[in-house]
């Protein structure tokens, strides 16, 4: 046997111990199958070479049992007895396979516990995991409630603010309500002289309605009451601004001081009946042409069609210091000749000329 060792060592001594391969780790699932292969081939293996081993071994113990070549071919060949190579043999093939078996249940063990082993891994890894997220959730809670107490602290301050502020707003309403009182009397007043209208009052906004007086040119019915909004602030000044949809006035505000407010009033009238009877020829001719009134420009567009437009100027004092003249006629965006237009006479008021404009066949 020692023979044998030794020539297995000269072969291949791996086939001495399949088992001492010089791996020291712990194999995974993978490695354990390639194992369970290879041995089953190295079992395959070790059988053919154990046949021949033991033919081998046969004929060298008939071989050192003779003295010449000629007892070779002269003598009966030996008996076979149930010892020997072959007994060794079996009693190797046996034990062979009990260390198969034994690798075997050894291996499913292995495979096993490196199952139990990734199973566990896989528990740690997730519980490491939500160990991180609650330590994020924590400081999460530990930065709103720091917030949390800032906001607190500044709402505290920003409270103290208001009620300091509050205190200062109820002396100002205290203040407001005796000017309440006043301008209702003022406006009770103004209402039987200068016929004035109010249409809603409140703490920061006051609205009134100017109709002019009737005159001997002008019925208080032909034109559109003046509608005037003053709005207050905290610092005891007003705003006085024309209303949206007024006929014709030029929209405007004026500023000042609560002092200044019967001034400001007086100074809105004079203009608005300075220009009552513009106004209300505007709005007369409204109600039969296509005009547009521009106050600022002291511009009247006239659209006689889809496509024809005409531009009236009106001067300053008009229509008793001054006159209407026209400016231009557009045809699709194109300057139309005006030059035989001839009016009858030197001042032309709107109502001429749109009449003219009107009834002109050269435009």
């Amino acid at each position: 046997m020692a023979e044998i060792r030794s020539v297995l060592q000269r072969c291949d001594p791996v086939l001495l111990d399949p088992r001492s391969r010089g791996d020291s780790e712990e194999p995974d699932s993978a490695e354990a199958a390639s194992t369970v292969l290879y041995l089953t081939d190295s079992r395959r293996v070790q059988k053919v070479l154990w046949r021949q081993l033991f033919v081998l071994d046969s004929m060298m113990s008939l071989l050192e049992g003779l003295d010449s070549a000629q007892q070779l071919v002269t003598r009966p060949c030996p008996p076979q007895h149930g010892g020997g190579a072959r007994g060794r043999w079996k009693a190797l093939k046996v034990e062979s396979r009990l260390r198969v078996e034994e690798t075997e249940t050894l291996l499913r063990s292995l495979q096993d516990r490196v199952q139990q082993i990734q199973k566990r891994r896989h528990t740690l890894t997730q519980l490491v995991q939500q160990l991180h997220s609650k330590k994020q959730q924590c400081e999460q809670l530990e930065e709103s409630l720091l917030k949390a107490h800032n906001a607190l602290q500044s709402y505290d301050r920003h409270l103290n603010q208001l009620r300091a502020e509050s205190e200062a707003a109820l002396s100002q309403l205290i203040s407001w309500q005796q000017l309440r009182d006043e301008l209702q009397v003022h406006v009770s007043v103004a209402q039987n002289t200068m016929q004035i209208n109010l249409l809603s009052f409140s703490q920061s906004e006051l609205c009134v309605e100017l109709r002019p007086r009737p005159s001997s040119h002008l019925s208080s019915n032909e034109l559109e009451p003046l509608k005037l909004s003053v709005n207050w602030s905290l610092d005891d000044r007003f705003t006085l601004q024309v209303s949206e949809g007024t006929v014709g006035l030029e929209e405007d505000s004026l500023f000042g001081r609560r002092s200044e407010l019967s001034a400001a009033l007086l100074e809105v009238m004079q203009c608005y009946m300075g220009q009552a009877e513009l106004l209300s020829e505007v709005q007369a001719l409204r109600s039969s042409f296509a005009i547009d009134w521009r106050p600022a420009q002291r511009l009247l567009v006239y659209l006689k069609s889809a496509l024809l437009v005409c531009h009236l100027e009106v001067e300053d004092g008009y229509p008793g210091n001054g006159g209407a003249r026209l400016l231009s006629v557009r045809r699709d965006g194109q300057t139309v000749d005006t030059s035989g237009l001839k009016p009858h006479k030197s001042v032309f008021s709107l109502t001429d000329w749109l009449l003219l404009l009107c009834s002109s066949p050269l435009i």
